[in-house]
């Protein structure tokens, strides 16, 4: 069995700063709390979010039982968070990649000034072996919030209008960065999905039949729950598949916004790993606070406002 899982740390950083933990005894909390919630999961590899310096997450590490192994973007966006992966098996880097996917243009993410033609943060795409001779790729990425933000750092918009327009610069940047996201997957899977054990992970900020989720889907015809689910055929070789439904229904979210459970952590799998799934949850039991637009509001906090999403595979 291998577990792999993906989760949004929320805001890891060392103490001080705009964003991390007040003072370190906050922090010092943070981390025995995420600590707690890695080691009940099982986890073999897990792809994180929302981590601010390196050592922080260096520190996380050494908050777990046993030895782990961990790699991380180069690439934080403008809040200095950034994708990585812990893990129990050496990680190999494979990429760490920015640039929109070829020949996407720029797209507008504001009012006035250049557009934006790289993704937010780093999509990291890493390889362990969960055995010898046995090779998983794992792509993890942070796709564009839903949770706006605007000029001067603010967070409520001035009038409808402002509101609006930004809701589709970061639709804009959400869909390219899930174009780009895909291409990264085609590069993993290299149109052999049936034999590549190849996942990717990751907050996508929205949920499984958004547009944006969609695209990472590959050719239609094979979503779970469809008679055609199972049923080889030719887009085997380049499909992923969404495993939100194999969640069990009352534990289907990964977020509580405004006091509504939404799915926007995901893990999606190609051909070679659809027919090995033995589990798929995502860890609500200890509950999840509401969040509002405010990033800042939980620095705080101890542990995440996202649940990690974990699958349990037979390899």
């Amino acid at each position: 069995m291998v577990v792999v899982g993906t989760w949004n740390l929320e805001n890891l950083y060392r103490p001080g700063g705009k964003y991390g933990p007040r003072d370190v005894n906050a922090y010092l909390g943070k981390l025995k709390a995420l600590a707690a919630t890695i080691g009940a999961l099982g986890v073999d590899v897990l792809g994180v979010q929302e981590v601010g310096e390196p050592e922080a997450l260096s520190d996380l590490a050494s908050s777990l039982s046993g030895d782990w192994h961990t790699a991380l973007s180069r690439h934080p966006d403008a809040r200095g968070i950034r994708v990585g992966v812990l893990s129990r098996m050496p990680v190999t880097v494979v990429e760490d990649v920015t640039a929109f996917e070829a020949p996407l243009a720029a797209v507008q993410n504001a009012d006035t000034g250049p557009g934006a033609a790289q993704t937010s943060r780093g999509m990291l795409a890493v390889r362990v072996e969960p055995t010898p001779g046995v090779t998983l790729d794992l792509a993890v990425c942070h796709l564009k919030s839903k949770l706006l933000s605007f000029p001067g750092g603010r967070f409520a918009a001035r009038d409808e209008g402002e509101r609006a327009r930004y809701g589709a610069y970061a639709l804009y940047r959400r869909a390219a960065e899930a174009t780009t996201l895909r291409g990264l997957a085609d590069r993993l899977v290299d149109g052999r999905g049936q034999e590549r054990a190849v996942v990717v992970v990751g907050d996508l900020n929205d949920e499984a039949q958004a547009a944006t989720t969609q695209i990472l889907l590959g050719p239609p015809g094979s979503a779970l729950g469809t008679a055609g689910a199972l049923r080889p055929d030719k887009g085997d070789a380049w499909r992923l598949w969404n495993l939100d439904t194999l969640i069990p229904e009352a534990e289907r979210y990964s977020r509580v916004h405004h006091g509504k459970g939404e799915l926007i952590d995901h893990i999606l799998v190609s051909r070679a790993l659809i027919e090995r799934v033995e589990e798929v949850r995502s860890v609500v039991d200890h509950g999840l606070p509401s969040v509002t637009e405010d990033p800042t509001g939980r620095r705080d906090a101890a542990d995440s406002d996202h649940a990690p999403v974990i699958a349990r595979f037979r390899l």
